[in-house]
């Protein structure tokens, strides 16, 4: 979650001059001995977003293997890093979206269409926006407004956006340190990750309000907690002393049926598996540690989790619940998920550290393995695909 500081930041301009897509092509290494890029017959792309280098880049993926065709950027002031953390596809495949970090004062959500990659519209959000929580029919996103260096033991809100003229209509009071963002398949409810507050939000889509709390640890103080302490020095916080929240919830996602729901543990080091209709815990499954991002495959069978501070993915079946493996990852610090359109490959982003660059993993599901790195700098968190390239 950290942003680079004003010197990698004056580092940082020199990449944010368009690069044509022979010069990314060159950059692209060679598959390892032994290993095998992704491929796909029909052509799709990624797009990731670099939240320490504000750019957002294309990987293309084809039947030759994978290159870095564009890189667009995404600042607006020269001298800080605006921090884009979150991008996503509309569900039609016209539009992306960022998640814009830093602004005057607050963030942003910025709309593109794809294949052009031109900028069409902007809307503003709360402090620090994480994920673009997409509805079906793309035209809803509800982005959390996590404020990362903020008071803890308060309400942040829920930006809710009409993504056809970029509206912003309504900033919802939900929890302390939203994050994760999650439309149910079926278009009815918006699920919401508090991380500080350790809660699973609902929201019932289009009503602009919160419909249900679910504590997530054992013990765990909610917001009512947290209201009830959130007044004068020592405010209320999930990291206190004697509060013993042990999830610490960063991401949520559905299955493809919307009869489960996923909940990665920042500090509990698990997943938990939720029933979609009752919400009550069906398994609470170890993972490594620092879950924080996870989803479910497009087929439904595989549930990966990136473990933020073990350097790898856990990948559980989802037939028998066990960790069918746990995969290292070419980089420190794995952050988001994303699938091929076949379902084929896992695509991991992986966050820089000091000056070595980030990547972006490649996982064929089909071995459970990681067959392919490609290098991305400055911090690459957010990724997403378009199907088309």
């Amino acid at each position: 979650m950290t942003i680079a500081n004003l010197g990698a930041a004056l580092a940082a301009l020199a990449l944010l001059a368009p690069a044509t897509p022979a010069a990314l092509a060159a950059q692209t290494p060679p598959a390892a001995p032994g290993s095998a890029q992704p491929t796909a017959a029909t052509p799709f792309s990624l797009y990731v977003a670099s939240e320490s280098g504000d750019i957002v880049t294309r990987i293309e993926v084809g039947p030759t293997g994978w290159r870095k065709v564009k890189e667009i950027a995404v600042g607006v002031m020269p001298t800080d890093i605006d921090g884009p953390h979150n991008v996503a596809v509309s569900p039609d495949g016209r539009f992306w979206y960022v998640s814009i970090a830093h602004g005057t004062p607050y963030g942003t959500v910025w709309k593109f269409t794809t294949g052009t990659d031109s900028m069409i519209g902007s809307a503003p959000v709360g402090m620090f926006p994480t994920t673009i929580g997409l509805s079906p029919d793309g035209d809803w996103a509800y982005v959390p407004n996590s404020d990362f260096h903020g008071d803890r033991g308060h309400q942040n809100t829920i930006s809710v956006l009409y993504t056809p003229d970029m509206t912003a209509l309504a900033q919802i009071p939900t929890c302390d340190m939203p994050h994760g963002s999650r439309y149910n398949h079926a278009g009815t409810l918006v699920y919401i990750a508090c991380m500080m507050s350790d809660e699973l939000v609902v929201m019932d889509a289009g009503g602009f309000a919160v419909s249900r709390r679910v504590p997530l640890g054992r013990g765990t103080m909610t917001m009512a907690g947290h209201e009830a302490h959130a007044t004068g020095p020592g405010a209320a916080s999930s990291t206190m002393r004697g509060q013993n929240p042990d999830c610490l919830t960063t991401y949520v996602s559905v299955s493809p049926g919307d009869s489960l729901v996923y909940l990665a543990c920042n500090h509990g080091n698990e997943l938990q598996v939720r029933d979609g209709r009752t919400l009550e815990l069906v398994r609470r499954l170890p993972t490594g540690q620092g879950a924080y991002n996870v989803e479910p495959s497009p087929d439904g069978h595989w549930v990966l989790v990136t473990n933020k501070k073990n350097q790898s993915v856990s990948v559980f079946d989802a037939r028998t619940w066990t960790e069918a493996a746990r995969i290292p990852t070419s980089r420190r610090i794995p952050h988001g998920i994303a699938f091929s359109p076949d379902g084929r490959y896992a695509f991991i982003s992986c966050e820089a550290v000091g000056t070595d660059p980030g990547a972006v993993d490649a996982i064929d599901l089909s071995t459970l393995t990681r067959v392919a790195s490609l290098p991305i700098p400055l911090q690459p968190t957010g990724i997403a695909v378009w199907r088309g390239r």
